[in-house]
């Protein structure tokens, strides 16, 4: 059986070569995501941008700049999450992600998620919130932690959308401001698990209350 690295280089290497959908007609490079194995947060956008396309790298344009700025902000560097998109390659134009590309995509990602086990989920933007929370919508919900299938799942807008619209910079950053204190909850929320009790909301989506 792979360990947990191993299994991460498994699916880079077929995520490399992958031919599942269109998007592989037009890349570049695919992006199947950069990080540590053992990583307490996982970040999960949307899609590959221009700049993505061109090094192979997860957020690495403006977006990315933010990112890493929200991130430390909050005493925590690039190399300390493991993150990566709902799509692997980037769509043409930037457009939007088709569910037939979502799908196509998809168990790259779960695969990602077994094999990283996070203690935190952030979703960046609504197609990745979609995944986890499918009837929400993101300005109702961003920032509010809430238990799906046994994890704790964080929706929050994509950086792009605050370089595009300054009002939600200081949204986002009150949200990636609860992380550390996020992941101290996850992991309290754990120990009952491991003394053979069931996870807060392992069944049903339960938001976690930080009060």
């Amino acid at each position: 059986m792979l360990d947990s690295k191993e299994a991460l280089d498994q699916i880079a290497k077929e995520v490399s070569v992958c031919t599942r959908c269109i998007l592989s007609h037009s890349r570049k490079n695919a992006v199947p995501g950069e990080g540590p194995a053992q990583a307490d947060i996982m970040l999960i956008g949307e899609g590959p941008g221009f700049h993505e396309n061109e090094q192979g790298r997860p957020f690495v344009g403006a977006a990315g700049r933010f990112l890493e700025e929200l991130l430390a902000m909050n005493h925590l560097k690039r190399t300390d999450v493991f993150i990566t998109n709902v799509v692997k390659c980037r769509p043409p134009g930037n457009r939007d992600p088709e569910a037939s590309e979502l799908q196509a995509c998809n168990d790259y990602l779960e695969r990602q998620i077994q094999a990283i086990n996070p203690k935190v989920i952030v979703t960046l933007g609504r197609f990745s919130m979609a995944k986890f929370l499918p009837n929400a919508r993101i300005s109702a919900v961003h920032g509010q932690a809430t238990w799906v299938k046994g994890r704790l799942v964080v929706p929050m807008y994509h950086p792009a959308a605050a370089l595009h619209q300054g009002s939600l910079r200081p949204v986002l950053e009150k949200d990636f401001s609860q992380l550390l204190e996020l992941i101290r909850k996850a992991k309290e929320a754990a120990k009952p698990k491991d003394e053979g009790q069931n996870t807060p909301g392992k069944d049903e989506p339960k938001q976690l209350s930080l009060f």
